[in-house]
């Protein structure tokens, strides 16, 4: 990784331990890569095509893990290579936008939000939890978005009321999990300033003639409001992964933790 990392770590805190995030070469996944790379972890990253900045020591995985045949390409390839997980970070998901609300929404696009943010956790969660039950250790985290609380009319609702899906089924994974030592825990962040927001951030401002920061807050007006008045950053995230995943968090299970900025109204 070529950015440096903005926060202190220690590089003994995952020494050893086998960690999966899926959609790991860009985004909030890019940075919980580089995290747990400094912290000694073993990393493997699935994504549907390689990347130049994913790490030298990392296990790369070219899946769609959309699918069941991606999602068993990425269980075959784990098992053969390690025997199984200690982590697993359930980060592949999104959304896409475009003018209209549910109305435009088509049975395929329903379909496909469900595939790319419920059913690839679900098929991994599937594949990696009954070893780690069988070994009495692990941590399963689900990234979820804060927008499964606080949804939008527009055509991001499919991905809103999806979203809301995993947050129940984590929280009834983890209590089928808790008494095995297994936790299993949701982050969901809000706005976070990744590459892909980053470049949204310059479309609205080349669009309405205003500058980064002009746009920046009219998208945060736009979305309700931020009280702390920025974005996240995708470290700040990948920090509150890291320590779920830790054993610093090691009584806490069936949790959805929220990173937005205060821009939920409730928790």
């Amino acid at each position: 990784m070529t950015q440096k990392y903005p926060f202190s770590v220690d590089p003994q805190e995952f020494s050893g331990k086998r960690v999966l995030i899926t959609g790991g070469t860009k985004g909030l996944g890019a940075s919980m890569v580089q995290r747990f790379a400094l912290s000694g972890a073993k990393l493997a990253i699935t994504v549907r095509t390689p990347a130049s900045n994913t790490p030298d020591s990392a296990l790369f995985i070219a899946a769609d893990v959309a699918t069941a045949e991606g999602v068993q390409t990425v269980q075959n390839r784990i098992q053969q290579a390690w025997g199984g997980l200690d982590i697993l970070v359930n980060n592949v998901g999104g959304s896409e936008t475009f003018p209209g609300g549910f109305e435009a929404l088509s049975d395929e696009y329903w379909l496909k939000m469900f595939n790319w943010n419920f059913m690839t956790s679900v098929r991994l969660d599937r594949a990696f939890l009954p070893g780690m039950i069988e070994r009495k250790s692990g941590a399963l985290i689900h990234i979820g978005t804060v927008w499964h609380r606080i949804s939008q009319s527009d055509s991001s609702i499919a991905y809103s009321a999806i979203k809301a899906a995993l947050a129940s089924y984590s929280k009834g994974l983890s209590k089928a999990a808790a008494p095995h030592g297994v936790r299993v825990n949701m982050v969901s962040p809000g706005f976070i300033e990744t590459e892909s927001a980053t470049v949204w951030i310059e479309h609205v401002a080349a669009s309405n003639g205003v500058d980064m920061e002009t746009a920046r807050q009219q998208l945060i007006a736009r979305s309700g409001g931020i009280p702390m008045g920025r974005t996240g950053r995708p470290a700040e995230i990948a920090e509150l992964v890291a320590f779920v995943a830790s054993e610093r968090a090691g009584f806490t299970s069936g949790v959805d933790y929220t990173a937005d900025g205060g821009a939920c109204p409730t928790v």
